[in-house]
């Protein structure tokens, strides 16, 4: 692993920090859109200001950025993995564009998960269209239509393709999100990424195949403080649904409740936080932090009639150990079971955690997100 000198660190500490704190709280405005979203072939008609792909799926000159990936895996012996894997870059004063990359890796027939990280510090120019990242031994790249992920988290070695099968998702509408005091950020997704490669474990290859989601996100911002509970899934009537609660650390107080919800063959709908609600069923109190999760939730959309219980994987999904950025969270695997229009649906996520261990966030509480 990579070990800057302390100075580097701490530049890494305040940059990279800040890039955690909006990883999944990008829709807090209150203005939520209703209407459904612009597609690729639409784009050319898009306000200023709103991503515009191909070419957004490049390195930004902004202060942060980051290349956010999940996905389920099933070997052709049948063992089941799942793994979510993320690479953040910030410019620090000094010019430099540190790398900061984490993943987890869960084999869910061994009950096995596992966290690592690594960083790097390259001199990274902006790109239109297409991302190559570098962190050590990982690798990530992409240009919208096809990705490469290579990685390797103790004794297994992962290389991976992803084919994108449906157009980008604009969370906003126009993936410009404008979060009033905290500035505005950029956020596209792609949902439904169909995945193969092979996985090697002390020697031996298997071929692999699955789903994955990719989330990419950039900006300037200024904000601290704030907590979230994130969730992508795949449902096996083709359809996917991004939600997010976000609260201010301080107080819990709720800033935002927000989803995208993408059906199988028509453009994504833009979810409002009324009739929006997430419910956990549970805890999960950390052996390591202390930190007490919500573990198991029901996920009802009235607009679309969808009830939904997501039940975690593994509970040991915590990832509290980085040396770069000082923000414990919880990262893993759900399985999906539930109705949609009284028809059962089943299907995978991932479900992500940020604020339930206080000391890692900023101390300051930040005002109410949003117009």
């Amino acid at each position: 692993m990579c070990r800057p000198n302390v100075a580097n660190l701490l530049s890494v500490f305040a940059a990279i920090s800040l890039a955690f704190v909006l990883s999944a709280c990008s829709g807090a405005s209150s203005d939520f859109l209703p209407e459904t979203g612009t597609l690729e072939t639409d784009l050319a008609l898009a306000p200023d200001g709103a991503v515009i792909l191909p070419q957004d799926e490049g390195i930004h000159s902004s202060d942060l950025e980051w290349w956010y990936f999940n996905g389920h895996l099933t070997a052709e012996s049948g063992q089941d993995f799942s793994f979510h894997f993320v690479t953040f870059r910030s410019v620090l004063p000094s010019g430099m564009t540190p790398l900061v990359a984490q993943l987890s890796w869960a084999d869910h027939d061994k009950d096995f998960h596992i966290t690592a990280e690594e960083a790097s510090f390259p001199s990274l120019e902006a790109t239109s269209g297409e991302f190559d990242l570098s962190v050590a031994d990982w690798r990530m790249s992409g240009n919208g239509g096809t990705y490469r992920l290579s990685f390797q988290a103790g004794d297994y070695a992962v290389d991976l393709e992803l084919v994108s099968q449906k157009p980008a998702v604009l969370h906003h509408r126009t993936g410009l999100v404008d979060l009033g005091v905290a500035g505005k950020t950029y956020y596209y997704s792609r949902t439904n990424l169909e995945t193969s490669g092979t996985v090697s474990v002390s020697g031996a290859t298997h071929s692999v195949s699955g789903v994955s989601w990719m989330d990419h996100q950039w900006g300037d911002f200024t904000i601290g403080g704030i907590g979230w509970d994130w969730l992508s899934l795949n449902l096996n009537d083709g359809s996917e649904l991004m939600m997010s609660v976000v609260w201010e650390q301080v107080e819990s107080k709720h800033i935002a409740t927000y989803g995208t919800y993408v059906p199988a063959n028509s453009a994504p709908v833009h979810l409002l936080s009324n009739g929006l609600t997430l419910d956990p069923t549970g805890t999960w109190t950390s052996s390591v932090t202390g930190g007490v999760y919500p573990m198991g939730w029901k996920l009802r959309v009235d607009s679309l009639e969808l009830d939904l219980m997501l039940t975690p994987t593994t509970e040991e999904a915590e990832f509290s150990d980085s040396a770069f950025i000082p923000v414990v969270y919880w990262e893993g695997s759900v399985a999906v079971a539930g109705t949609r229009n009284e028809i059962p649906v089943r299907g995978k996520g991932f479900v992500e955690m940020v604020g339930y261990v206080p000391t890692t966030l900023f101390a300051e509480p930040t005002a109410a997100v949003g117009p």
